[in-house]
């Protein structure tokens, strides 16, 4: 699928570097950037989503050792 990105020049200049750091293509650094940050979010929303059902699992214990 076609899109265009319209960024600033400094945006520009900050890809067209990350993409020669990486040794890609300007589109493969934007692609490798969005499905990095897809996987981070989603790791720390799983994460997140963990540790509210341990938290709400051991609430009388930690309760108790907060006391």
């Amino acid at each position: 699928m076609a899109m265009t990105l319209r960024l600033t020049a400094e945006q520009e200049a900050a890809l067209a570097e990350l993409a020669a750091l990486e040794g890609v293509s300007k589109t493969d650094a934007v692609v490798r950037a969005v499905e990095e940050r897809l996987a981070r979010l989603s790791h720390q929303t799983e994460v997140l989503r963990y540790a509210r059902e341990e938290a709400e699992h051991y609430s009388a214990l930690l309760d108790r050792l907060g006391q």
